[in-house]
């Protein structure tokens, strides 16, 4: 071919087609008051459907098996007898977050972020836990499981991602995915944001404010400066880390305590957070990255949580991080007004405001 002049022509069609089966694929996901934003995934060569978290602040997936009993009762289970695609790997696995654990056994299949009927991003050979028991935290909650997207050296026994997966497979136009969430206030099982994968979300972010560089590449982990709220401020400066999967922003107990006093909050031991005055009219929440500082607003971090009685939770709780490197956790709160572009390929992430509706 390179003597009759064809091989140059022969490669750029190779590299088009290379390209061409490259993707950006958007993933909506359903907000159930401003606390948790669900999407769907279905594993299998027959499209099994499942309610999943998708969590910057892990990195494993796992879903219901047949096996699994009591504890899974009410959840979507998945079925390796009626995937042709599926692979049995029979190592056990066992997780603990922070609201409660779950274990089970490894096994191989087909993984599709998105639900039955739309645009999806289809990763094959894909390792995945099948829960054989679950905590009763997850078992009272509307997920069926969890989707990590956090680094590989994050994941427990060293299992690949799906979103690294796809990434080493080369799906995705880029290694990087953009987290768009929305604030629907008490409603249930609305759509409420996007998770943009393989590109930046240019219909609902702005322009990037500013990339900060990642200190660790396990969670999404960077260094915040300051933070400050009315009268407060403090500049320790932390490592922090951003969490789809965290509800509130978690922080060190004390400066919580002294932030919630800025804004007139008190400490619900019962329920362990926070609780001020559903309509105060409370000063922004202004964070500190890099050389640039991030609002949040009263509308997105006092949430109602159900008081019922004109109280509402204010959304940053005491996190102890016991010895952990991690002293802050940046969850929805921050997500919400602030896009965020998690960049794989360079180890970075990014910030840009979110566009008025």
């Amino acid at each position: 071919m390179i003597k009759a002049g064809t091989w140059a022509d022969y490669v750029k069609l190779k590299e088009f087609y290379r390209i061409s089966n490259r993707a950006v694929v958007s993933q909506p996901v359903n907000d159930y008051d401003d606390l948790e934003y669900l999407g769907n995934i279905t594993i299998g060569s027959n499209d099994q459907q499942f309610v999943v978290v998708l969590d910057t602040g892990s990195a494993n997936l796992w879903v219901p098996d047949t096996t699994c009993a009591a504890s899974c009762n009410g959840k979507a289970k998945f079925n390796s007898a009626s995937s042709n695609t599926y692979t049995r790997n029979g190592q056990s696995w066992s997780i603990t977050y922070g609201t409660g654990s779950a274990r089970g056994f490894l096994g191989v299949d087909t993984v599709r972020f998105g639900g039955v009927g739309t645009t999806q991003l289809v990763v094959p050979t894909t390792t995945f836990g099948q829960a054989t028991t679950i905590a009763a935290f997850f078992a009272q909650d509307p997920i069926d499981g969890i989707l990590g997207l956090a680094f590989q050296s994050l994941a427990v026994d060293n299992v690949v991602p799906p979103l690294i997966n796809a990434i080493n497979q080369g799906l995705l136009d880029a290694p990087i995915f953009t987290v768009y969430l929305q604030r629907k206030g008490g409603a249930e099982n609305v759509r409420g944001g996007i998770f943009t994968y393989g590109g930046l979300d240019t219909q609902n972010c702005g322009d990037i404010i500013a990339y900060q560089p990642l200190s660790s590449a396990t969670y999404f982990q960077f260094r915040m400066t300051t933070i400050a709220v009315g009268t407060f401020t403090s500049s320790t400066g932390w490592e922090v880390i951003s969490d789809t999967g965290t509800s509130f922003i978690g922080g060190i107990p004390a400066t919580v305590r002294s932030m919630a006093t800025a804004v007139g909050a008190t400490y619900d031991s019962f329920n362990q957070i926070y609780a001020m005055s559903c309509s105060a009219n409370t000063p922004d929440v202004i964070i500190t990255i890099g050389s640039n500082q991030y609002r949040i607003t009263a509308a997105d971090y006092i949430v109602d949580v159900g008081y019922g009685d004109g109280r509402c939770a204010f959304a940053i709780f005491p996190f102890d991080s016991a010895g952990f490197s991690v002293q802050w956790i940046l969850g929805d709160p921050f997500i919400r007004p602030y896009c965020n572009v998690y960049d794989i390929g360079q180890r970075r992430i990014g910030f840009a405001p979110v566009k008025s509706p």
